[in-house]
């Protein structure tokens, strides 16, 4: 039940009054007067999001809000805190607690719809985001595409992924692997802030694999830019001996060295400059083609883009 938002009051009235405005505006709502009530109600549904009290009996909001955050079928529900208390102490010790927003009693109903609403977004962002690089993931990444497509915004739509990556998470393990991909992170924002400021757009896939959208005119300056950077930066987050000669020796399964150059990008791209595609999964599929085209046929950094047209 993760539409369902949780009413936690020990006040019959305001426990109403919550009830039916959130109603009102089309949410399923399921209500607890004190905290024991409260868990007990969490725990079952997994709510979207908890609208909890802080003066109750049993349990204050502040160790219902605790509990919630500790326990691992509920640490990431986000939590708005109701108080008549007006102490900045008091929205220091419910924020520390670890709720989401705080609101004062009395409120207007409109700014509880609002709240909720903000809330709710910012949890499904926070969700659906990369935990290693903050940006948008898979989710985000399907629906800026479907939004552009269905508004027939011309766009670029840039597939970006590592070569020799996994030989060097293997050598200088997962810690120096996150900084490489932060670094590429980097590079795609920096190009689109320069070169596509109004435009441009940037999701994590996973792992070292990244989506970036900006106008077809845009593209080529920041697919070389991207490149100008990461192959700018790559080389000091390598051993400076290795590094300088080019390469790494890292043992295959028999335990025979290999080699492996240092990394580089490969970008492949597809555009609605040249194609009409119906769905946007097509130019996630053409992207992806030209971006294995680069892996297979380039050891430096470099973007293909696709040239075929619909005639």
């Amino acid at each position: 039940m993760r539409d369902t938002i949780l009413v936690v009051d020990n006040e019959p009235d305001i426990l109403r009054f919550v009830e039916v405005n959130l109603r009102l505006e089309g949410f399923d709502v399921v209500t607890a007067a004190d905290g024991e009530e409260a868990l007990a109600q969490a725990f079952a549904l997994n709510p979207a999001l908890v609208i909890l009290d802080v003066m109750m009996p049993k349990l204050d909001g502040f160790e219902v809000c605790r509990r919630l955050r500790a326990d691992t079928r509920t640490r990431m529900v986000p939590i708005i805190l109701l108080t008549a208390k007006t102490l900045m102490i008091d929205k220091v010790v419910g924020l520390t607690a670890g709720a989401d927003d705080y609101m004062l009693k009395p409120f207007d109903p409109i700014e509880l719809v609002a709240r909720v609403r903000t809330t709710l977004k910012r949890s499904a962002e926070l969700m659906d985001s990369s935990p290693l690089t903050g940006l948008p993931g898979n989710h985000a990444i399907g629906q800026e595409l479907a939004r552009r497509l269905e508004l027939g915004e011309p766009m670029a739509v840039v597939y970006s992924d590592l070569n020799e990556f996994k030989a060097f998470n293997d050598r200088y393990g997962f810690v120096k692997g996150d900084e490489v991909i932060n670094m590429l992170a980097e590079c795609l924002q920096t190009a689109l802030r320069e070169h596509a400021p109004e435009t441009g757009f940037v999701g994590h896939i996973g792992g070292d694999d990244f989506m970036t959208v900006c106008a077809p005119d845009e593209m080529p300056l920041v697919c070389e830019r991207v490149i100008e950077l990461f192959d700018g930066q790559i080389r000091s987050l390598y051993d400076p001996v290795e590094a300088e000669r080019g390469y790494i020796e890292v043992e295959d399964r028999r335990g025979e060295p290999q080699k492996f150059r240092i990394m580089t990008v490969s970008m492949g791209v597809a555009s609605t400059s040249r194609r009409d595609f119906a769905d946007y999964r097509e130019l996630v599929q053409v992207a992806t083609e030209m971006k294995n085209y680069v892996k297979r046929n380039r050891h430096s950094s470099a973007y293909a883009v696709d040239v075929r047209a619909d005639d």
